[in-house]
């Protein structure tokens, strides 16, 4: 895991907390591969010393010492891996906020090798590689040179055999990592695949069930899970076959090794005690590389987990933006162009209105014209191409986030609401958030009273997506969620589409109250019915303003428009009426009568 000079600074950071324990493991580890010397240096001395002298005296005294030396190794090694695993969690501790915040803004940006979705999954990865027995065979492996020279101590012809030994592990160890690699990233690729198919079947599994496509889906996911499993087992049987061969070789090495020191030993070139000894110190020497190709995956895991992370954060510098008064007087839109993420075409051509605190605005226009698009936009949930977004005339992107956050009130076309109660739902999750302000919210959208009917009110759970409430209520408590703290700019993305007549009753209401205490409401409309609580109407025409006014005027003009339409229809009845003559949608038809 190199440097970097893009390292994102939480990345880097969290590196540098790694030092110490870095430094920890190693001295541990120093400690550990010294202490393992015990046992052969035990051996050599029992046939060599004990068994010559007949000592039993000796005997106690050796087998007191090593007993102390093998207590002093399980404590050294037990703090070891306290050590390893206490670096990843920490690891994971100090960036999985950032991960979890790289999630979040996947639906807004994606970066070329990048995968916002998957960076907690990088991190947990990470994690679980420092926290095993491939990190600590990692700090094992400087000290192979120190038992093969032990071994080269005792004859050249023992360390020769350790190195050839050596040198064909390390053989089979990068064979395996070529192998794994390319199986990894096809797993990988695959595995993602399988989550995206799972997660859009389970949020959407009532349409499925409702419309019989349970079956066609279900072999879908069958032929995806089938290419996973066969990826995945391509990998562990590379590295189970890689890890058998691994370790019998290092058993018949030991072997071997134990061969040549017998042959030697009968031709008085070595002592008797050397025979065992040399065999246990090369078996421990080499020991490092089995642990580590037994544990490949994960390593090929956590490294491809670090490039990607590193990939995904490059772009997240530090923040440096300063703190900003709150926005209270207008909003400007000038050669606005965006587009959905990773769409190639732009939806929004030149956008440009403006408005005043005080005033709301209803954005209508067909399906397709780039509605939905302008108001993730506005309020930054999508990033613009070109073009500028002002709150008195400062752009969007120098507000720090937790500070334009609450000056936005956003009601999207899809409404989902967070596993919880209905109050932390209004209050955003916000864990200082205070009743009076939740109640003042709910009154404002004019769902108090459908809350205070429920049997539990305010803490009444919604469930998943809000699955316990009805589709009109849960529209009713993401409106009073999106005027939570009074925002300066709220934007509602169709927020009728499930209201009855009492709920678009409370809609009116609640545009009028934010437009009296001096906010700025941008109405996505499919509906005529909310066009009455507006100042100023904004039609959308594939992705350009067609007109933009005062509401009077453009429906003047629509009208207008509407009759020349209907005069060229009567005169031209053989004549196809083009589509820029007549109104764009029902709520267009209904401004025009």
């Amino acid at each position: 895991m190199n440097s970097h000079s893009s390292v994102h600074p939480q990345l880097a950071d969290a590196r540098r907390a790694l030092r110490g324990n870095l430094i920890a493991t190693g001295v541990f580890s120093g400690a550990v591969n010294l202490l393992m010397l015990t046992g052969p240096i035990f051996m050599l001395q029992i046939y060599d010393r004990v068994m010559s002298s007949q000592s039993v005296n000796t005997l106690v005294a050796l087998s007191t010492l090593v007993a102390g030396l093998y207590l002093f190794m399980a404590l050294i090694d037990g703090a070891r891996t306290r050590v390893l695993v206490a670096m990843g969690h920490r690891f994971e501790q100090r960036l999985t906020r950032t991960a979890f915040d790289c999630a979040l803004t996947e639906p807004s940006r994606t970066r070329p090798g990048g995968n916002p979705a998957a960076a907690i999954q990088d991190v947990e990865k990470i994690r679980s590689f420092l926290s095993g027995q491939g990190a600590g065979a990692l700090f094992d492996l400087p000290w192979i040179p120190v038992y093969l020279g032990l071994v080269f101590a005792m004859h050249i012809w023992l360390g020769l055999v350790g190195v050839v030994g050596a040198v064909a592990l390390i053989a089979i160890a990068i064979v395996t990592e070529i192998k794994v690699r390319a199986a990894a990233c096809v797993q990988s690729e695959h595995a993602a695949r399988r989550t995206r198919l799972a997660e859009a079947s389970r949020r959407n599994a009532e349409m499925i069930r409702a419309m019989g496509m349970q079956s066609n889906l279900g072999r879908t996911w069958q032929d995806v899970n089938d290419l996973h499993l066969g990826a995945s087992a391509n990998a562990a049987t590379t590295v189970g076959v890689s890890g058998s061969f691994t370790k019998v070789f290092r058993l018949a090495l030991q072997s071997g090794v134990l061969a040549v020191a017998a042959y030697l030993a009968i031709h008085g070139q070595i002592s008797a005690g050397s025979i065992v000894a040399a065999s246990v110190i090369m078996s421990r020497g080499l020991q490092p590389i089995e642990t580590l190709v037994g544990s490949w995956r994960s390593l090929v895991a956590a490294r491809q987990a670090w490039a990607q992370l590193k990939t995904t954060l490059s772009g997240d510098e530090a923040d440096h933006r300063i703190s900003l008064p709150k926005a209270q007087k207008s909003l400007t839109v000038d050669g606005l162009i965006a587009a959905p993420p990773m769409a190639t075409t732009a939806v929004l051509k030149g956008v440009g209105f403006d408005m005043k605190a005080g005033e709301a605005l209803a954005v209508i226009g067909s399906t397709g014209s780039g509605k939905s698009t302008l108001a993730r936009t506005l309020v930054g949930a999508w990033s613009a191409a070109k073009g500028n977004i002002n709150l008195d005339g400062v752009p969007i992107d120098q507000y720090l986030p937790e500070e334009l956050g609450p000056q936005i009130g956003f009601l999207p076309q899809d409404v989902e609401l967070f596993d919880g109660t209905i109050a932390q739902n209004i209050a955003r999750f916000d864990p200082e958030a205070k009743d009076e302000q939740v109640i003042a919210a709910a009154k404002a959208a004019g769902v108090h009273e459908l809350i205070a009917s429920f049997k539990d009110g305010y803490a009444t759970s919604v469930g998943e997506r809000g699955a316990a409430l009805s589709g009109g209520q849960r529209q009713r408590v993401a409106l009073a969620r999106a005027l939570y703290g009074n925002p300066f700019l709220v934007v509602l993305d169709e927020p009728n589409s499930n209201l009855d007549a009492v709920g678009e009753a409370a809609l009116n209401h609640a545009i009028q109250a934010a437009k009296a205490r001096g906010a700025i409401v941008i109405v996505i409309a499919h509906r005529a019915s909310v066009l009455g609580s507006v100042d100023k109407i904004l039609i959308m025409e594939e992705g350009r303003v067609g007109d933009f006014g005062p509401r009077a005027e453009v429906m003047e003009r629509l009208r207008q428009r509407n009759q020349a339409a209907a005069s060229v229809q009567t005169n031209h009845k053989t004549v196809k009426q083009t589509p820029q003559a007549e109104p764009a949608d029902a709520t267009l038809a209904a401004a025009a009568g």
